[in-house]
């Protein structure tokens, strides 16, 4: 047979994936075999591109549970980093993976033809949490792509072409949710791309309705304004007290749509089920993904007002889109477990009082090394730490992982590390991310007073 080899060799990776039982010599195969397989088939980058966590390149992971991540020989991690948000129900839910395995026995993807109920029943469970009088959902598989039928939808509602976005905001890489992302590394290497957009300062009100009037008075039509309620990747940037009612205001004045993406700040991460209800704020469309399918299988999507949902749309219910595997039996059975679970365990109070606890300790980090760290922001479990440059956040993030605490930078750089840890976070693993990041920066702060700091974390 022309592929008994490529069958043979899958016979033993298949052996890998049923069993985590190992051998020393099986350990070091992989790790090999992974280094070289991300080298030759995937980006050779991606093996350094986590250089501002790790000091070791070539940890493979294995397993995962609560706030832990384990490598291939043991190594164990506290979790601060969680996926850019993804683990907010903890790694390997038991209650969520019951879910999912228990649909897995009996169907795992659709007809695409037959209706799938689950799909309906989650549709139904997303508009009873969201806040307002948002109704209509559409699922798709990853944020950006969420992204894409948000303002797809908004052009299609509208009728208007134009968009108002926030400098430093982040919704994708895809070619219209990178458009309205306002960082310059990822849009240049794409530019031109869609041309109808307008970005403005994040936080400021007052821009987002200057850039609307002065579109309008060049002849263009703004069809929506879309940002994150907390800036997630610019920082965990919060805005000041009231921006997000201010920009219903304006946006309702000026007749224009609001797009909230929280598939960061949402499910409960924030402290609140949706960041948007800390200030009582209906959008018109809100994306949601990350911890949506409960850190178990990929699902996202929006959801809008039902005046959006205009004829075209009715009469082509494929016109927004038709991704094939959005809202399969599988993902759907885990977001239903994920927001069952969430009610039960009160995720977002979690969120709230132990953000409040890992916060104030992170504080008093700030009160010992203020030569160090310049700020510490956030709500919930969405904190960040700033530092003074990117070489003592590089420093500090490889000396945290060296003791087996993972963590991030954010903007591609190590000036700002993120803390997304968890909602099953205890007072006694706060206690290990604060004691051994005080050893890191005991480290960096030595190093930092001999000159010993590079440019690494650039």
């Amino acid at each position: 047979m022309p592929y008994e080899k490529v069958g043979q060799e899958l016979d033993r990776v298949i052996g890998y994936i049923k069993t985590r039982n190992y051998t020393d010599k099986e350990k070091d195969l992989i790790t090999k075999e992974t280094i070289q397989n991300i080298e030759t088939y995937i980006n050779p980058g991606w093996l350094k591109y986590r250089k501002s966590m790790s000091t070791n390149h070539a940890v493979v992971e294995s397993r995962d549970y609560g706030n832990y991540i384990e490598g291939l020989y043991g190594e164990k991690f506290v979790d601060c980093f969680g996926g850019f948000g993804i683990f907010t129900c903890g790694h390997h839910n038991s209650e969520i993976i019951d879910v999912v395995k228990s649909q897995l026995d009996f169907q795992a993807l659709h007809s695409q033809e037959l209706l799938d109920p689950f799909r309906g029943y989650l549709a139904k469970a997303v508009a009873d949490i969201t806040p307002g009088d948002l109704q209509k959902c559409f699922f798709t598989n990853g944020g950006a792509e969420a992204v894409e039928m948000a303002l797809k939808l908004a052009r299609i509602a509208t009728g208007a072409s134009y968009f108002v976005s926030m400098v430093n905001g982040f919704h994708g890489k895809s070619m219209g949710a990178i458009s309205v992302t306002g960082k310059a590394s990822y849009r240049i290497p794409y530019l031109p791309m869609v041309q109808q957009v307008d970005h403005v300062g994040f936080g400021r009100s007052e821009e987002i309705d200057k850039a609307i009037r002065e579109r309008y008075a060049v002849g263009g039509k703004v069809a929506a304004v879309i940002l994150e309620p907390i800036q997630g990747e610019a920082g965990v940037i919060v805005p000041p007290a009231g921006y997000l009612r201010e920009v219903r205001e304006i946006c309702d004045k000026n007749r224009v749509l609001l797009i909230f993406d929280e598939i960061q700040t949402g499910m409960g991460r924030t402290g609140t089920f949706w960041r948007c209800q800390a200030e009582d704020v209906t959008p018109d469309i809100m994306t949601f993904g990350k911890a949506f399918g409960g850190g178990v299988m990929p699902i996202t999507g929006i959801i809008c007002r039902p005046s959006l949902w205009v004829k075209e749309l009715v009469d082509n219910p494929f016109l927004l889109g038709s991704p094939t595997f959005g809202g399969n039996p599988l993902a759907c059975s885990a977001a239903i477990a994920t927001i069952k679970y969430m009610i039960d365990h009160d995720v977002p109070g979690q969120c709230r009082e132990k953000g409040a606890k890992l916060k104030a300790e992170l504080l008093s980090l700030k009160e010992r090394f203020p030569d160090l760290i310049q700020d510490v922001r956030g709500v919930g479990l969405m904190l960040a730490v700033e530092f003074f440059n990117s070489e003592i956040g590089y420093e500090t993030a490889k000396g945290m992982f060296s003791r087996g605490v993972m963590t991030a930078g954010t903007l591609l750089n190590a000036k700002c590390i993120r803390f997304e840890p968890a909602s099953v976070l205890t007072d006694e693993i706060i206690g290990i991310i604060t004691s051994r990041m005080g050893e890191a920066l005991e480290d960096a702060r030595k190093k930092y007073a001999a000159g010993q700091l590079g440019d690494e974390g650039h």
